[in-house]
């Protein structure tokens, strides 16, 4: 299994970063143009929530990203220093009642862009992931 991992300061124009990391694994280890768009727009809206949410615009706590690849699947693990979130119990942006409302679709569009979107430790652990 090929692992890299990241750290960035929680600044949003550190969104970048990511970008440039997605890009370099790309090119790294082939990963198909099919579901290279949904990588990038999962993982970067997954690490702004991060940054935002979790960590609260914070520059001292820290955001961190890993990817794990096989042959099968490239696994993103998105981590914050924030106090974690109930995701068992989001409003779905979908509804009559949330169309107008500027937020609250990120996850909506991880879980329909990834294969598999996994919370962990009270919601300060996303693993996205991505079958190849």
């Amino acid at each position: 299994m090929n692992s890299i991992k990241i750290s960035i300061p929680s600044i949003i124009d550190n969104i970048k970063i990511i970008e440039s990391f997605i890009d370099n694994a790309r090119e790294k280890y082939a990963i198909n143009d099919d579901i290279y768009g949904n990588i990038m727009i999962s993982v970067t809206e997954c690490v702004t929530n991060a940054i935002v949410h979790g960590n609260r615009l914070d520059g001292s706590k820290k955001v961190n990203l890993e990817l794990h690849l096989n042959d099968e699947e490239i696994q993103f693990i998105i981590t914050d220093e924030g106090k974690g979130f109930d995701y068992a119990h989001l409003d779905d942006p979908t509804a009559p009642e949330n169309l107008e409302k500027t937020g609250g679709r990120g996850i909506y569009i991880m879980k329909h862009l990834s294969d598999e979107v996994k919370f962990e430790d009270e919601g300060k652990k996303t693993i996205l992931t991505f079958y190849v």
